[in-house]
């Protein structure tokens, strides 16, 4: 069965997690991709986030999807019972998801039960598209020629919603696609469960 966890923050919503899977046991290892924050000088989100997993007793082992192929990928993440993908642009993790091979080795993980967690840029990602966030994050950073999303659910998960930084941003994005796309907003302190065919927001 398909599980996912989808955040907008994942250290914000950490015991949320371990709430709704809580049959995932402590030592589990955990697949980090912190790919998503390249182009970013500051990564303090990505810090925040390992910090959480290893402070629930999660083994982390980070995992960069930059010059890596399928075969590379399958083997480091071999182990992981869970994949976690960090915030950043989406943009540039979608440009090296394709190019690594992620996108296709991802699904087949989920397929076999291992669990996703997603946060910002993570959750985005999984959508059918990531064109909504276009107006948040910055697309010249990657050169993509689409830019739909793995499919693995059939929403786009809008993080940050309530954000001051954000607040023009959405009205623009909600105007612009919820005629087009089933939208999720989430604040920084929620996340979506997905199990099956189900998902609710937590």
């Amino acid at each position: 069965m398909k599980r996912l966890f989808l955040a907008s923050v994942f250290a914000e919503s950490a015991d949320k997690f371990v709430d709704a899977f809580h049959d995932s046991l402590e030592k589990t290892t955990v697949a980090f991709i912190p790919t998503a924050a390249d182009p970013y000088e500051d990564k303090w989100f990505v810090d925040v986030d390992r910090k959480a997993l290893e402070e629930r007793g999660y083994l982390v082992q980070e995992v960069d999807l930059k010059k890596k192929g399928e075969g590379n990928l399958r083997e480091e993440m071999g182990n992981a019972g869970i994949i976690f993908v960090c915030g950043g642009n989406t943009f540039y993790l979608l440009e090296k998801a394709r190019e690594s091979g992620f996108d296709e080795v991802v699904k087949e993980f989920v397929e076999k039960g291992v669990i996703y967690i997603g946060s910002s840029a993570g959750s985005v990602l999984v959508g059918p598209d990531i064109e909504p966030v276009a107006w948040m994050d910055d697309p010249s950073k990657a050169k993509l020629d689409s830019t739909k999303g793995f499919g693995l659910v059939d929403f786009v998960a809008l993080p940050h919603f309530g954000n001051k930084k954000y607040i023009s941003k959405y009205e623009e994005i909600m105007e612009k696609y919820s005629g087009k796309y089933d939208l999720i907003k989430l604040t920084d302190q929620e996340a979506v469960v997905v199990e099956g065919g189900n998902h609710r927001i937590v």
